[in-house]
């Protein structure tokens, strides 16, 4: 059996102490786990859970849970990617076609400001407001789909074309009502 040093006491101790502060969760042994799982299950209902075996973590968490961190990773790479490409167009910084998020050319420096407020704006509330996240999404497809109706030719030449604009007309109202005889 191997023996531990006091020191390696302390630093487990430590690791555990700041686990908890840093994840908010509770420390559970895999022999724990083991004898209880009923319990910890539970337990994993209202936060997540680390189990500890040897040197080794695991997170046990509500898949709820963990599909929200992954989306959060997710989008707030894209978040971080929308705003690094918005501020250096700001900047006069050039960006190619091939760039994902070069359709940001198509807007003007104040446009670029707006699109970066309103995702800062919700970014702020992903914390108290998981719908955050969505918000943050739509904004983003929002202003791509934007981007490319302002550089579709034909968009272009539908709005600007008045030679064939045709005014509409009051509707004619008819008197419907038969008389039905019974």
């Amino acid at each position: 059996m191997e023996k531990h040093s006091d020191v390696d006491r302390g630093e487990k101790a430590m690791l555990s102490e700041s686990s908890r502060l840093v994840y908010g969760d509770r420390l559970i042994s895999a022999t724990e786990l083991n004898r209880q799982p009923g319990r910890v299950l539970d337990l994993a209902i209202d936060r997540p859970i680390t189990i500890t075996r040897n040197d080794q973590h695991f997170a046990l968490l509500r898949r709820e849970e963990m599909s929200l961190l992954v989306k959060a990773a997710a989008l707030s790479l894209r978040v971080f990617e929308v705003t690094a490409a918005a501020y250096r167009l700001r900047l006069g910084e050039q960006i190619g076609s091939e760039h994902p998020y070069g359709w940001l050319k198509v807007f003007d420096k104040d446009e670029l400001s707006e699109l970066s407020a309103e995702i800062e704006k919700d970014y702020r509330l992903v914390e108290s407001e998981p719908a955050a996240w969505d918000r943050i999404e739509a904004t983003i497809y929002e202003w791509h789909e934007s981007a490319i109706a302002i550089s579709s030719p034909e968009l272009a030449t539908a709005f600007s074309d008045e030679i064939n604009e045709v005014l509409l007309t009051q509707p004619l109202v008819e008197n419907t009502t038969e008389s039905v005889q019974v």
